[in-house]
């Protein structure tokens, strides 16, 4: 079983989230940041061509082999789908159409969403990512904290790198667990176009086919390179820092996801702009400690016992009693 973690309980915290008070300061010194809010024209076209070259190879994916797919599902695919969940993301804050057209924001989700197949998570991605960022780190709030269940369960290495490969299933399923919102009519209407787009599918492509669309997004939000932003964001590498960037070369796949303390300073600056924010306010995140590889995170949460599912800074939901 390996190793196991450390640490016995979250790095509890009294202040607030750090976010805020840095967004006043930048702003108070750097009023020029104000020139990046909004968004960038040419998301949606990148976002439309990927989704069509997902469709293409629906058709190219017919009649090949169970390994054939999953090689293919895991080494092109899978990225695919995995940055359109990070189109997705930029999505749910509005930063496709702007904050003036949200039914075309939430549309173009849905479509987004798309070769995500079986897995109509936009709209409900909407409502808890915003639950995120209004309440980050705050216990039974912050949907993307870990559960103490998943803390207690997976404290050893093999029991890390199980809770690695799981990824995709914790996120979908914590939330509805830990604090279940009444879901919105979109939410159902996202479930109907994506039942609708995998039985044409299944229709004209095959059993397949669908096998190499779902298996893609699951591989890839696993034990896969790209998927170690999900732990390199806000898991306790560096104590006292909640919030890590990374400024690699796979920003160039994930729509800027690595410059993560960028995104939750200024969340309503597009992605491909985060770059401008950081030369513009460098000493706001040069000292701070940050990755260099996302293999390296994903190699370092699940051998090193100082790191795990524990390793996140927790506060006290406000309203609860201390």
């Amino acid at each position: 079983m390996g190793q196991h973690v450390s640490r016995n309980d979250f790095e509890w915290t009294y202040s607030d989230e750090p976010h805020t008070s840095r967004r006043k300061a930048m702003l108070a010194k750097y009023p020029q940041i104000k020139k990046l809010f909004g968004i960038d024209p040419l998301f949606k076209y990148v976002v439309t061509s990927m989704v069509l070259t997902q469709f293409l190879m629906c058709y190219i994916m017919i009649g090949k082999s169970w390994s054939m797919l999953l090689l293919v599902a895991y080494c092109f695919g899978g990225v695919i789908n995995h940055s359109l969940s990070l189109a997705i993301h930029e999505i749910s804050h509005n930063l496709a159409f702007g904050h003036a057209y949200p039914m075309a924001n939430r549309i173009f989700g849905i479509f987004a969403n798309l070769p995500m197949a079986g897995i109509p998570i936009f709209m409900s991605f909407k409502v808890y990512h915003r639950e995120h960022h209004k309440y980050l780190g705050q216990d039974t709030l912050d949907p993307d904290l870990p559960t103490l269940l998943e803390a207690k369960l997976f404290c050893t290495t093999f029991g890390k790198f199980c809770w690695v490969c799981l990824q995709p299933l914790f996120y979908a399923i914590r939330p509805l667990i830990v604090r279940p919102l009444t879901p919105t009519s979109m939410e159902y209407v996202n479930v109907a176009v994506q039942l609708i787009f995998n039985a044409i599918v299944v229709r004209y492509c095959g059993w397949h086919v669908l096998f190499y669309l779902i298996m893609g997004t699951l591989l890839t939000m696993g034990f896969h390179p790209i998927a170690g932003h999900f732990i390199a964001e806000h898991y306790m590498f560096a104590k006292g820092f909640e919030t890590y960037s990374y400024y690699g070369p796979l920003n160039v796949l994930t729509f800027n996801v690595g410059y993560h303390n960028e995104h939750h300073d200024f969340p309503y600056i597009a992605g491909s702009r985060l770059p401008q924010l950081k030369k513009i306010a460098p000493d706001f995140y040069e000292n701070m400690p940050q990755h260099s590889s996302w293999i390296r995170v994903l190699y370092d949460f699940i051998t090193d016992p100082a790191v795990g599912p524990y390793a996140r800074h927790k506060r006290k939901a406000m309203g609860l009693d201390s």
